[in-house]
């Protein structure tokens, strides 16, 4: 009987290892060949395959694709007997269309754009933190679905509207405030440009806010942390990466508008000396003279060279955000 029962155990165990009457190694019995696909399929698996490799290495195409034709198309200038590199990169001096003394000077257009950039971001990470904290933590489902339209029909304003609206409305209601003579100054810009950052700090922050595990937050408030300390904490250390980016995402946001900033900011050369002085930007330069300059010439081979001068400045923007997020990580 022992012996009766010690063989029905085994065979009990041997049935649960190997279900269905699977063999070691989980073949079904008297099979030994792996099932073989059709022709079609493994060529379909294939083609599949190299359209997703093609598609990642097709962005480092573009990229590189792009940058070689605006270089292409600025690299004649650098060899002019008139242009200076130094003077292009260390003057104050736009007079690109000068008779007697032409000047192709870019600091105050590259000072213009980090300071209206540096406004709009030291505005829109704030509120837009802020914002994805309450989404992601503190209110209600419906109120979440409703802000997250909201915040996606923000997103979706063209650049062109946000700049009517600089125009006509900010630049009043910052008269009113500050009494500044202009309303279009390097204030109303970074406001506009913080509004049109917004959305996108919001929607990955609560994204990044979201992929915290609900153990976190459990383990948290069973340890007595308030909803606060839980966010302080918690999220934050458990989001970083993500938050960061967000951050990441909408100073490129702020640094590649053209329409708006072209619109708000008053489209004066100089150096900025406060909030309420009007400025150029990079990008609403290249809009404003490109379409006027005669091709091949000088004045616009120089406007190519300021687009490849804000490519560069874009491109330590993403290496020095790439090494951030390195340094988060390794803590």
């Amino acid at each position: 009987m022992a012996s009766d029962r010690a063989s029905d155990a085994a065979a009990t165990l041997m049935s649960a290892a190997h279900p269905l009457g699977a063999g070691p190694g989980g073949r079904p019995h008297g099979s030994g060949v792996r099932p073989q696909r059709s022709l079609l399929e493994v060529g379909l698996e294939k083609l599949l395959e190299a359209a997703i490799r093609v598609a990642g290495v097709s962005a480092i195409f573009f990229v590189l694709a792009i940058f070689f034709f605006i270089f292409r198309e600025a690299a004649p200038v650098l060899f002019a007997r008139e242009f200076h590199l130094s003077e292009f990169l260390f003057s104050t001096q736009w007079y690109p269309t000068s008779t007697s003394n032409v000047r192709y000077g870019t600091l105050a257009l590259t000072l213009g754009t980090l300071s209206v950039t540096g406004v709009a971001i030291a505005l829109a990470v704030p509120f837009g933190l802020g914002a994805a904290i309450y989404v992601s933590e503190f209110c209600g489902s419906k109120t979440r679905e409703t802000l997250k339209i909201v915040i996606e029909l923000l997103a979706a304003i063209p650049s062109v509207v946000w700049g009517f609206i600089g125009l006509t409305v900010m630049s009043r209601i910052t008269i009113a405030l500050t009494g500044a003579p202009v309303g279009v100054n390097l204030l109303n810009g970074g406001v506009i440009l913080a509004l049109m950052s917004v959305p996108i700090i919001v929607s990955i922050g609560e994204d990044a806010l979201k992929a915290v595990p609900d153990s976190y937050r459990e383990a948290a408030l069973a340890m007595g942390a308030t909803k606060w300390q839980t966010v302080y904490r918690v999220l934050f250390p458990a989001a970083r990466n993500g938050l960061l980016a967000a951050v990441l995402l909408g100073v490129g946001r702020a640094v590649g508008e053209t329409m708006a900033v072209l619109m708000a900011t008053g489209h004066a050369v100089q150096v900025p000396h406060s909030l309420l002085d009007s400025v150029r930007t990079l990008t609403a330069n290249i809009a404003a003279e490109l379409g006027e300059a005669p091709a091949g010439s000088n004045h616009y081979r120089v406007l190519f060279l300021t687009g490849t001068l804000l490519f560069l400045i874009t491109f330590v923007v993403n290496f020095a955000a790439d090494l951030a997020i390195r340094g988060v990580r390794k803590r």
